[in-house]
């Protein structure tokens, strides 16, 4: 055992009462190493120092690092965590490297934050991940900890992790912990969501693991920690949320196409349906994007031999709702007399899957601006929350240069704050698609579809 482990509290099968390794943990006599330093993983890492005094952040990108090093907060949109990561680097409570086998080797408490996505097969991608645990397992000592956040497919700790880490590691299964312990936060909101929002779950592989999350989350949350069997329930409590939410979003997607036909606003009798306690249907909108609910499915459809045509179903009708919004635009840029949607000038307002989170990843907008470009149309696209509008075909354009367009057609895919501000009495009439229930157009001369409300007379 090195001399730096020596000096550090082991977390797991202690004979500290929970007073005295709280005492310990909040005093800086365990070392955390946070691996992951980005929307979630920068929020969890400033936390833990906040509530320990000793932690190493990992992440390979040197010039997250170097920013983090400096006292500045790489991560964009998230309120107070500027001030917290500057006092906390300040203090000497919080570093950062790019060196993870140091942190590894420092590190008594391992804290896994890194991205889980989905490769072009939708298979579930677990190479940053695996990447990370063969990290810790180079300096894993007995009694070590290993708290997973990252969303994973269920018995992801049980069949891969804790085996490599064994391996990697010559250490017995026994002699370390590994706990899942899923992140249940939102960007934009992510310190109040890691400090109290909600309980924090915690499912270890056998009773010491989770008995050492359990204790070591308690100084981290003010809020309840819960937990669960093992760390496959821990984990498919964390995908089920996300699956919840999938399908009940695209229930109202699919109530949202009956407008027409039934000549009712299918928002307003989901809002009156959701006041009896036992009914809570989402809203239907342009699509659902962001780095978790569209990916979520495929961790059990891919991985497991039982059949889930409902997760199927759900995935087909939300992937079909930039397909939905296009199909109204062309339809409604024709009946304006504006010709068609082939060399229309088409503007897409708001491009990030959420209001004001600089994240694309998976936006609807993606595929609303490439199926107006196979159409035929001369597509812009509006967002001053977006930082990377190069990755859409299409002409980038400011809020203000949008106020001063003539366009054909326009689809408010998400809406940014900034958007309020728009006059669109100085816009001549155009076909708008309304794909968030966000518009104030009836007293206008724009021909005007929203989403799950239908058209505006």
């Amino acid at each position: 055992m090195s001399e730096t482990k020596r000096r550090g509290q082991a977390v797991v099968d202690t004979d500290l009462s929970d007073a005295a390794f709280q005492r310990a943990f909040t005093g800086g006599d365990v070392p955390v190493a946070v691996y992951g330093l980005g929307k979630m993983g920068l929020p969890i890492a400033a936390t833990f120092a906040e509530r320990s005094g000793n932690v190493t952040g990992v992440d390979l990108d040197p010039a997250v690092v170097a920013a983090i090093e400096s006292g500045e907060c790489p991560v964009r949109g998230e309120p107070s965590l500027p001030e917290l990561v500057r006092s906390q680097v300040e203090s000497d409570r919080f570093t950062a490297t790019t060196d993870g086998d140091l942190a590894a080797a420092a590190g008594r408490i391992h804290v896994v934050i890194v991205p889980t996505l989905v490769d072009e097969n939708d298979a579930p991608d677990l190479s940053h991940l695996q990447a990370a645990i063969e990290t810790i397992a180079g300096g894993l000592d007995v009694g070590d900890a290993v708290f997973v956040e990252s969303t994973v497919p269920p018995r992801t700790c049980a069949d891969v992790i804790r085996p490599t880490l064994a391996d990697r590691s010559d250490l017995d299964p026994g002699d370390f912990g590994l706990a899942f312990c899923p992140e249940r936060t939102a960007s934009g909101r992510a310190l109040r969501d890691i400090r109290s929002s909600y309980p924090k779950v915690v499912g270890g592989v056998d009773p010491a693991s989770t008995r050492a999350a359990r204790r070591v989350y308690e100084c981290i949350t003010d809020n309840d920690v819960l937990t669960v069997a093992d760390t496959t329930t821990a984990e498919c409590v964390k995908v089920f949320e996300g699956l919840y939410r999938d399908v009940n979003i695209a229930l109202a997607n699919e109530l949202a196409t009956f407008v027409d036909e039934i000549g009712v606003d299918v928002v307003d009798a989901i809002e009156v349906a959701n006041t009896v306690p036992y009914c809570d249907l989402h809203t239907p909108g342009a699509g659902v994007g962001g780095h978790c609910i569209p990916y979520y499915p495929y961790f059990l459809l891919q991985q497991f031999d039982t059949p889930g045509t409902l997760l199927e179903t759900a995935r087909q009708r939300n992937d079909a709702m930039p397909a939905f919004v296009v199909d109204h635009l062309e339809a409604l840029v024709e009946e304006s007399g504006r010709g068609t949607l082939a060399d229309a000038d088409v503007t897409v307002l708001g491009v990030t899957y959420r209001p004001g989170v600089d994240e694309i990843r998976a936006s609807p907008a993606h595929e609303i601006v490439a199926a107006c470009n196979r159409r035929g149309a001369n597509v812009s696209v509006v967002d001053p929350v977006c930082s990377t509008l190069e990755a859409f075909d299409a002409t980038s354009r400011t809020v203000e240069q949008f106020q001063q367009s003539s366009p054909d057609g326009v689809v408010l895919v998400t809406n940014q704050p900034a958007f309020d501000d728009i006059d669109w009495e100085l816009l001549p009439p155009t076909a708008v698609i309304d794909g968030r229930q966000a518009l104030a157009l009836q007293e206008t001369d724009h021909q005007v579809y929203t989403i799950g409300r239908g058209r505006i007379a």
